[in-house]
């Protein structure tokens, strides 16, 4: 039964990846699997583990992992409330509308710059997103677009790794309590900046930047649509106040993320029902900037696909594979953790080849897995393998433009080939990746001594 087990995830897994060829939103393979896999290990008579790596109950053992799940989704939820409510008042416009600059090389420096430190407060989707829009009005070719955009991708990711808001990977080790937000800030700030200087210092000599951006008239009801509006700021402000007040607030009290995002949610739907976006202000048009209005624009399908492919991890977690000689029960993962040591006995090998890997493979369930197959008892709460792992796997995806939510994104949005990325952009990636993962390794002995 566990080659079925197996054999069912990576049908699934597959089914994931090649959801654009198959033409099939990944959600419904990732909910099918999750359920399919609960429901083998229960039929099965297996028997699964708990937390403690005991024999245990499954209904308990799927609550306690669906508890940890719902954890995760609860935060997500809150948080992509927040950013729609700054967004449906045009919140962020109060920073892209401050660039006047039209220097390549200093426009790529300062969108990098504005793309790094936003995403570590919102998320490397997210800022991608508003990123691309801003360049739009900016840079009015879209060839001579598609090398900022590329570079807004590689910036995205890499700022989101050193903040346990800025991922989902990230909030999910800190979540899960494997990370904490002074460590991760002190050992994978340094390598991020990395991560994207050395791509900006090589692009500044690239012919691609040199000179000035050409004027375009732009797209006049485009520019109309992000002007600001007077609830613009305030919101903003709220917004990312209430972002940042959450690592805060689980430094204070040690109680879950969840409950500090869902206060801050609780301050911005408050502000934002009150507050009038412009002077003639209809009542009628209210509905269009609140928080009911931003509800309906949260992709629930993300939500969803988390869920289901998170469940499925925790059952390739629970299920019981194997037992040690002192007649403890191992899960899969586990077990597949054991086997991967005795091969490759380096973990930081093994962490940057993960982060390598996720740029073929979504790092949502990479990170899932590699939750599961590090127990805590060997690799405590900040761990040099949990810093690692949240570094490779936040920043690997930029190799591909497939590799990430963020590329995946701007692939999209500007229809940028994969062939073309892969030649032009993937090296300077790999070199911002490797040089990131590099000072970590040589950074964190003189750190933690």
């Amino acid at each position: 039964m566990i080659a079925t087990i197996i054999v069912i995830f990576i049908i699934g897994y597959t089914a994931i990846v090649l959801e654009h060829p198959l033409k099939l939103d990944k959600t419904i393979p990732a909910i099918l699997t999750g359920a399919l896999l609960w429901a083998i290990v229960s039929l099965s008579g297996l028997g699964v583990v708990n937390a403690e790596h005991q024999a245990g109950e499954m209904e308990g053992v799927l609550l306690h992992h669906v508890g940890k799940i719902a954890e995760i989704l609860f935060f997500l939820i809150g948080a992509m409330v927040i950013v729609e409510l700054i967004d449906l008042h045009r919140g962020f416009s109060v920073i892209t509308n401050r660039i006047r600059t039209t220097k390549k090389t200093k426009l790529l420096w300062l969108i990098s710059i504005i793309a790094f430190f936003l995403s570590s407060v919102l998320d490397n989707l997210t800022t991608t997103i508003v990123m691309i829009s801003l360049l739009r009005k900016l840079v009015p070719d879209r060839m001579e677009r598609v090398w900022f955009v590329s570079f807004v991708v590689i910036a995205a990711n890499a700022g989101g790794a050193w903040s346990p808001i800025g991922d989902v990977t990230t909030t999910m080790l800190w979540i899960g309590k494997k990370i904490t937000t002074p460590g991760l800030i002190e050992d994978v700030f340094i390598p991020s900046i990395l991560c994207i200087c050395l791509p900006l210092l090589i692009a500044t000599f690239m012919p691609q930047f040199r000179g000035n951006v050409q004027p375009g008239s732009g797209d006049v009801a485009a520019s109309e649509e992000r002007q600001q509006l007077l609830s613009s700021k305030i919101m903003l402000i709220l917004g990312i106040g209430g972002l940042i007040f959450v690592p805060i607030f689980k430094q204070i009290t040690h109680l879950p993320p969840y409950m500090g995002m869902m206060i801050s949610l609780a301050v911005v739907w408050f502000a934002s029902e009150f507050i009038h976006p412009g002077d003639e202000f209809y009542e009628e048009r209210k509905h269009l900037y609140s928080a009911r209005h931003a509800l309906t624009k949260i992709e629930m399908s993300s939500i969803l696909f988390f869920l289901g492919i998170l469940l499925a991890v925790a059952a390739l977690e629970s299920v019981i594979a194997s037992t040690h000689a002192d007649g403890h029960p191992v899960g899969l993962l586990m077990t597949m953790a054991e086997s991967l040591q005795h091969a490759v006995p380096n973990t930081d090998i093994v962490v940057i080849l993960l982060g390598v890997l996720s740029a073929i493979i979504d790092n949502v369930p990479l990170v899932a897995a590699v939750m599961g197959m590090y127990p805590m008892d060997q690799f405590p709460i900040d761990d040099k393998l949990w810093q690692l792992i949240a570094f490779t796997a936040g920043t690997g995806g930029s190799m591909l433009i497939i590799g990430s939510a963020a590329g995946v994104a701007a692939m999209g949005m500007e229809r940028i080939d994969f062939i073309w990325y892969m030649k032009n952009i993937a090296w300077l990636a790999l070199l911002g990746f490797l040089a990131g993962s590099f000072s970590f390794l040589a950074l964190y002995p003189v750190f933690h001594g």
